[in-house]
């Protein structure tokens, strides 16, 4: 990670211990992190003179865009997942599920717009949260319905609490992302073990679940190790094609995907199991919704 660009913004110094490849404050006063500067700039120039009258708020438009709409994916379609997984008489574990995974975008929307610590805590420990709830519902899922197992919420709970604790306690960001590996290695593990014994036809959306997740975890180290070089780059290509090279951004879209993909797939399998009929239908042919019918398969 590149050091902090020092200019002063709406929420002043930066307190937070991680400060990543997008520089602070450039343009707006008021958002800390956005995609390349100098490209949102310059596609500010192109609107203003399509938009003329629009030319005061523009910038500050596109940089506030910028900052924000890689987390979308993570706020917008778990809400409406969550509501349709309430809807149909799901077991609430699942609507709890989505809204873990809002939960970690708001907590990044947040940490990137202002980098303060209290932010970053906002963002971090929500992603070991929600992992713990994809845990249970994965590890649960060949349970009677409505069953509720103590011994495994007992000991995520556990988890949780002495994960915070000490990153409270140890600052080190190193120790809050192993903690969240292994979380994540629990379900791949689980998942796996499941698409290659249980359901092998739910091989493809597993593997597209980690595949996809997979990526943005690689675009974050290439963000992370690179970031001197991408940003010099930067420099010299066009606007849109600079935007694009934000790979902190891309790990947002990937890793909110992913994890996506894999509440469908944790859904899937318990609506198979209890005998429901689970479909997985495109919205606009493009985004994946869950969807059960009214009528168990007999």
């Amino acid at each position: 990670m590149a050091p902090p660009v020092n200019r002063q913004g709406y929420w002043g110094r930066p307190t937070s211990t991680l400060d990543w490849c997008e520089e602070n404050y450039v343009v707006s006063f008021y958002f800390a992190e956005f995609l390349d500067p100098q490209s949102v700039t310059e596609i500010g120039i192109i609107v203003d003179q399509i938009l003329p009258t629009h030319t005061s708020d523009s910038a500050v438009f596109f940089h506030s865009v910028g900052n924000t709409v890689s987390n979308l994916i993570m706020i917008l379609p778990p809400i409406y997942g969550a509501l349709q997984t309430f809807r149909d008489g799901l077991e609430i574990r699942y609507v709890w599920s989505f809204l873990g995974l809002a939960a970690v975008g708001t907590g990044s929307w947040c940490f990137h717009m202002t980098l303060q610590y209290e932010m970053q805590l906002l963002d971090e420990l929500p992603m070991i949260y929600s992992c713990c709830i994809f845990v249970y519902c994965l590890y649960e899922c060949f349970k009677q319905e409505n069953a509720i197992n103590y011994f495994p919420i007992t000991l995520l709970l556990f988890f949780s609490i002495i994960v915070s604790g000490v990153y409270l306690l140890w600052k080190e960001p190193v120790f809050h992302q192993v903690m969240y590996g292994v979380l994540v290695a629990c379900l791949v593990i689980r998942s796996v073990f499941i698409v290659a014994w249980v359901y092998p036809w739910l091989r493809a959306l597993c593997y597209a679940s980690l595949s996809i997740f997979l990526l943005g975890f690689v675009l974050w180290n290439i963000d992370n190790i690179f970031c001197d070089s991408l940003r010099a780059a930067r420099q010299r290509l066009p606007p849109v094609v600079g935007a694009v090279t934000q790979l902190h951004a891309w790990w947002h879209i990937l890793t909110g995907l992913g994890s996506y993909l894999h509440i469908l797939l944790s859904l899937q399998i318990r609506s198979t199991y209890l005998k429901y009929r689970p479909k997985i239908k495109f919205l606009c042919a493009v985004w994946p919704m869950f969807h059960v019918e009214s009528q168990k398969a007999s």
